[in-house]
């Protein structure tokens, strides 16, 4: 499990000469710190907002959810790749590719869920800027805009492990929730 790591040791595991774990994982944890900087701006703004409280558990949610991504989409694309290499060669064509297509779908899941965080966590964002203490405005714009780096990587993700057709309604969602995340980190 990646998420037991110490934040070196999974910078390790990243920069190791293998496919997994990939950037599925590190956007993750990155969309989680994003989260727990939201979670600390809402902290430190209780006297100036009284929905401060409810936001903090709101980011608190969405790091949470983020962590468990961080290990999801490392077995996932996995998953894929055991499939890929398992593939048998002698099963008709369309079984084989049947097989594989099932495989790199469900390794398109975790990406995708990774951008519909993000959005969420961009959202939460323009509701904690405008009510932060100032001190901590510029705190929840750089949450912002890493909500919106992560949607964009996310989405590349998703496209390529679908090897997607075009308008594939997957990579499609991906994209709104990227314009929506981008749009976000702009107007902070």
């Amino acid at each position: 499990m990646l998420t037991g790591l110490t934040l070196r040791a999974l910078l390790e595991e990243l920069a190791a000469p293998r496919e997994v774990p990939g950037a599925g994982s590190a956007l993750a944890a990155a969309l989680a710190t994003a989260a727990a900087v939201v979670q600390m701006a809402a902290r430190l703004s209780p006297g100036s907002w009284a929905d401060a409280a409810g936001v903090a558990a709101q980011a608190e949610a969405l790091r949470e959810r983020a962590v468990q991504l961080v290990d999801e989409d490392a077995a996932a694309y996995q998953r894929a790749l055991e499939a890929r290499a398992a593939a048998d060669e002698k099963a008709k064509p369309e079984q084989r590719d049947w097989a594989l297509g099932q495989a790199t779908a469900a390794a398109a899941e975790p990406p995708l869920a990774l951008a519909r965080l993000a959005a969420d966590l961009a959202e939460l964002c323009t509701a904690a800027g405008a009510r932060v203490e100032p001190r901590v405005h510029a705190d929840v714009a750089a949450a912002a805009a890493l909500a919106a780096a992560v949607a964009r990587g996310a989405r590349e993700l998703v496209a390529t492990n679908l090897t997607a057709l075009a308008g594939d309604v997957r990579v499609e969602e991906a994209d709104r929730l990227v314009a929506a995340a981008e749009a976000v980190a702009k107007s902070l």
